[in-house]
Order: structure tokens, then C-alpha cells, then sequence
């Protein structure tokens, strides 16, 4: 029951929010290897998107998207739950670095299992980019993609970039996951609000901010890792990541690493506060206690 109530909200939020994640994606990709390439802002780059592909542009690589958090989200949600009554028997009284570590764990296992759905998404939402420099998109639709990867770089192309995922994935739900469940209990026991939208609310802000700032260097790092293909002779861009974190440190200064910053905070605040909102009225209906 938990899983398919953590699916339905997830669904509910990335939908809401994906144009935001569009946005965060162009931005970290703007002026890779470029370093004579003009700034841009989360607004401009929006804004170009729509005027050269229209509003449906915004929406580009939205089903990959919606596949993954069927996977990812109720994985890393209801593993934490289940390991934070394994590890930690009563939560109230666990502290905060025991929760980020269960949060990461969680995290990481969920990303390794969903790294296929999320590295489509990526090439996809860069394929529109192609198009409105006038190039041929390289993928028509999602199963395009991944029947295009599996055939010129193999099975384990499907897994390229999970490495750096992973780690922004221990890093995201480190500071997301264990923000929001100490957060909440921290707002309600103090008698700041009862369980309701309002707790929601301030945690998911406050962990939206968190695993904001402890990602992002590894989300640009992903992202990069995850667009790039490998040529006929095996050559690519980037070696590994700690090559692409050296690379795009040398050539757009360690400020590349935050690229994406306010999109993606505005974008997970949002997904948040709709997601938890969202699954804590879920399993209020089914009887469920609260997360």
C-alpha cells in the first residue's frame, strides 16, 4: 500500500514540477567546455526554451521521468521508513546523523535500480536543446532511446553516470529525507504546528534547501556525465567523473558547480511540499500513520 501511495504522489509532483527540472538541466549543460560562452539565468533560459520549441518544450523527457520515480521514489521512501524502524526503534529520539545516514543509504539503492529511467530522461531533455540549435534530435521517444543505447553502447550504457548519481543521490535524499523527518517532528513536538499542511510545508522548505546545497556540485557532474555519448572509437568528453569535476572547474571556475542552483531549489521546495503533502493525505485515507 505504501508503495503504490508513494508512486501516485511522486507522479503528482514531478508532473507539477518537471519544468523546473527542464530549466535546471538546460542551465547546467549551458556552456559546457565553453568558457568564452555568455552567462544565462534560469529565466532566460526558460524563456528561450518555450519561444524556440513552444510550451510543450518544457515537457521534454517527461514520461522517462514519470518511469523513474516509479521506481526511485517508493524505493528510497518506504526504505527509509523500513530502515529507521530497523536501525532506529523509536525515531523521536533519533538523532539527526543517524537519519541522514539511513536517508543515503536508502537513496543510493534506489538510484542504482532507477539509473536507466533517469539517464534517458537526461538525453532527452538535452535533445531539445539540439533541436532549437537547428541539429537532429538524437532519440524520437523514450523507447527510441533506450533501444538506441542498448545497441551502440551496450547494457551497461544504461548505468553510464551512476556513479556521480549515486552520489548525488546519497547526498539529495541525506539532506531531503532526514531534514524533513526531523524537521517535522522537531515543528510538531515543539508545538510550532500540529501534523498538518503547515509542518509539511516548513520541512519540505527546509529540507528542499539542504539537499539543494549538498547536491548540486554532483547533479552538474551527473548530468554532464549522463548527456555525453561515446564516440565510434571508444572517445568521450569526460573519462570519469572526477575528470569531469577537474574539467568543468578548469574551464567555467568552481561557481559551474552550483550552476542550477535556484532551479533546482525551486524546483525541489515545490516537489516537495506537492509530494509530501501529497503522501501524507494518501495514507491519512488509507489509515496510515503519518511518515
Amino acid at each position: 500500500m505504501k508503495i503504490l501511495l508513494t508512486s501516485l504522489a511522486a507522479m503528482v509532483a514531478e508532473t507539477t514540477t518537471f519544468p523546473i527540472d527542464m530549466t535546471k538541466t538546460r542551465l547546467q549543460l549551458h556552456g559546457e567546455s565553453f568558457s568564452s560562452a555568455r552567462p544565462a539565468s534560469a529565466v532566460s533560459v526558460a524563456t528561450e526554451i518555450v519561444r524556440r520549441e513552444g510550451p510543450l518544450g518544457l515537457y521534454k523527457g517527461l514520461s522517462p521521468a514519470v518511469i523513474r520515480h516509479l521506481f526511485y521514489t517508493p524505493i528510497r521512501i518506504v526504505g527509509y521508513e523500513h530502515l529507521r524502524n530497523i536501525f532506529v526503534p523509536s525515531d523521536r529520539s533519533a538523532s539527526l546523523s543517524n537519519k541522514a545516514i539511513v536517508g543515503g543509504v536508502s537513496g543510493v539503492i534506489a538510484q542504482v535500480i532507477a539509473s536507466p529511467a533517469d539517464l534517458i530522461k537526461v538525453r532527452m531533455q538535452a535533445d531539445g536543446r539540439m533541436v532549437s540549435q537547428g541539429l537532429q534530435p538524437r532519440y524520437s521517444g523514450p523507447f527510441d532511446a533506450l533501444n538506441k543505447i542498448l545497441r551502440t553502447e551496450g547494457f551497461g550504457g544504461l548505468w553510464k553516470g551512476v556513479f556521480p548519481n549515486i552520489q548525488r543521490a546519497f547526498l539529495v535524499n541525506m539532506g531531503e529525507l532526514a531534514c524533513y523527518d526531523h524537521a517535522k517532528h522537531f515543528i510538531i513536538q515543539n508545538q510550532l504546528a500540529n501534523d498538518n499542511i503547515y509542518a509539511h510545508t516548513v520541512a519540505s522548505v527546509m529540507s528542499g534547501l539542504a539537499a539543494t546545497t549538498l547536491s548540486c556540485p554532483a547533479d552538474v557532474i551527473k548530468t554532464r556525465m549522463m548527456n555525453q555519448i561515446v564516440g565510434e572509437k571508444g572517445n568521450a568528453k569526460y573519462r570519469n567523473s572526477y575528470d569531469c569535476l577537474v574539467k568543468t572547474i578548469k574551464v567555467e571556475g568552481l561557481r559551474a558547480l552550483w550552476k542550477g542552483f535556484f532551479p533546482t531549489w525551486t524546483r525541489l521546495g515545490p516537489w516537495q511540499f506537492v509530494f509530501w503533502v501529497s503522501y501524507e493525505k494518501f495514507r491519512l485515507i488509507a489509515g496510515l500513520s503519518s511518515f
